[in-house]
C-alpha cells in the first residue's frame, strides 16, 4: 500500500510559469524528506496545478515528511514568496489497492 495526496492547487492568474520554476527547486528539497513527487499536470486553461505527492507505506510517514519539509531553512525562508501563487489548494489523502 502507498499513501499519497492528490493535490489540486488554483494559481493566481499570470503566474504559472514561474510557479512551475518555484515548484521544480522545491522537488528535490521534498524527496530528502521522503516526499515523492510521482507526477504533476497543469489543466487546458493553465490554472491549476494537479499533483500527485507520495510518502511511502504508511500514514505515519505523512507527519515526519512534511515536519522535515515545512521545517526546512530553504521552505521557512521562501515559503511567502510560493505560496504567494496559489489563489486556493485542494487536497485528498489516496491509498493505493
Amino acid at each position: 500500500m502507498t499513501i499519497a495526496h492528490l493535490r489540486t492547487y488554483t494559481i493566481n492568474k499570470g503566474m504559472m510559469d514561474s510557479w512551475l520554476s518555484s515548484f521544480g527547486k522545491l522537488i528535490p528539497l521534498m524527496a530528502e524528506h521522503g516526499i515523492k513527487v510521482e507526477s504533476t499536470w497543469v489543466n487546458e486553461e493553465k490554472t491549476q496545478f494537479i499533483w500527485i505527492r507520495s510518502y511511502g507505506d504508511d500514514v505515519a510517514n505523512i507527519e515526519k515528511a512534511e515536519a522535515g519539509f515545512y521545517g526546512s531553512e530553504y521552505w521557512l525562508a521562501n515559503v511567502d514568496a510560493i505560496r504567494s501563487h496559489l489563489s486556493h489548494r485542494e487536497i485528498v489523502q489516496l491509498e493505493s489497492v
